[in-house]
């Protein structure tokens, strides 16, 4: 590797300072105060245990979020491989001394902290793919072996995720993956080649899940079958979005939450809480600013002038994104239940941890999108 491609990193802070959207990180604050408003409700009208401490985690947040946007991206692309391998190292420690919880090994004790490194090892991934294709040419693109390498650095988290097990968060880091590649400039067909054969082997994989796992599979498709065992949770999120009408009960009004009908409401069903208080409109509003901080990440990616800087940006908008569609689809009854947080608006350490993170690195594309790369591009 070129080692000019990281010469003269700039360190005028005051001057990045000034260079961050301020706008960008409002929009965040509002979103994380969304979240704040609604654990204040989930417990019943309280600070604790819930909104307080999420509202702490966010200001820790926000600042490891500015402190990550003042390194120069070239230095975080120089971190890129060795971020996927230390990844790669704690979901192998998950397997082998990782928390169990809910039939599950998925997490790491440290401390008082439990830490899940499948979600900081998507943000791993997108550094090290945006690595490996930042400096293709067209040519090189259109060659099996030069992708060869890259579906393997996606391969293997995804297995070690699958073993954990983590159905969920091991689809997600693969359509992470794809994204990436797909923004890179690979051929649509060759995504038609990988994705031919996934039907055929539908019940093949099915036959091969986790009983918890065809559970969910089987509640999604009926789940008035067993409405007060593993259907409950949808049934009982349904019944709470739809009671909200279109201009809900009022804050602090609803019946589903505080009675305790709805299960896990401060974490992945909490957007169910903002539908039966806030109702059809208040929904609308805060998936509205959901969608403006993705576009605005989209935004920061089309504006920054190297390849490595847009395609980080395209995956962690994505990222964001994924983390949204499937929580909102879940709570809807759209698709199978999983344990996806509903991002700065969730109960949650460890995915407020991973979002900070990956909004910071954002933030270091958007502070130095006028970067240039020696040697960016090998068009040889």
């Amino acid at each position: 590797m070129d080692r000019r491609l990281w010469r003269e990193p700039s360190f005028d802070i005051m001057g990045k300072v000034l260079q961050v959207n301020w706008l960008y990180v409002l929009l965040l604050c509002a979103l994380a105060g969304v979240g704040y408003a609604t654990l204040y409700s989930a417990a019943g009208g309280a600070p604790e245990p819930y909104a307080t401490r999420h509202a702490m985690r966010f200001g820790i947040g926000v600042i490891l979020m500015l402190a990550i946007g003042m390194v120069d991206i070239r230095i975080i692309a120089r971190l890129a491989w060795p971020a996927w391998l230390g990844g790669v190292l704690l979901l192998v420690l998950v397997l082998r001394m990782g928390h169990v919880g809910k039939g599950a090994q998925r997490w790491l004790e440290l401390g008082g902290l439990q830490l899940q490194p499948s979600e900081l090892m998507k943000l791993a991934l997108v550094l090290a793919l945006a690595s490996w294709f930042h400096k293709a040419s067209w040519e090189r693109m259109g060659n099996p072996l030069f992708l060869f390498p890259p579906i393997i650095a996606v391969l293997i988290p995804v297995g070690l995720i699958l073993k954990e097990p983590n159905l969920g968060t091991a689809a997600i880091t693969a359509m992470l993956g794809g994204a990436v590649f797909f923004a890179a400039g690979v051929r649509w067909w060759k995504f038609a080649m990988v994705l031919l054969p996934v039907p055929l082997l539908a019940k093949f994989a099915y036959s091969h899940l986790h009983d918890y796992q065809r559970a969910r599979i089987d509640t999604f498709l009926h789940p008035e079958s067993d409405p007060l065992g593993a259907g409950y949770n949808i049934i009982q999120s349904k019944i709470a979005l739809g009671s909200g009408g279109m201009w809900g009960k009022g804050y602090l009004q609803g019946t589903q939450a505080h009675l305790d009908f709805l299960p896990e409401k401060q974490t992945d069903f909490i957007f169910t809480i903002i539908g039966e208080e806030w109702g059809f409109v208040g929904g609308i509003v805060v998936i509205g600013l959901l969608c403006l901080i993705i576009l605005g990440g989209m935004l920061i990616a089309l504006r920054c002038r190297n390849q490595f800087g847009r395609l980080v940006a395209l995956g962690i908008s994505c990222n964001f994104f994924l983390y949204v569609f499937v929580n909102i689809a879940m709570v809807m009854g759209a698709i199978p239940v999983g344990g996806v947080p509903l991002p700065l608006v969730s109960h949650g350490g460890s995915a407020m941890l991973t979002v900070m993170v990956g909004f910071g690195i954002l933030m270091s594309v958007h502070v130095h999108r006028d970067v240039e790369f020696a040697n960016a591009r090998d068009d040889q």
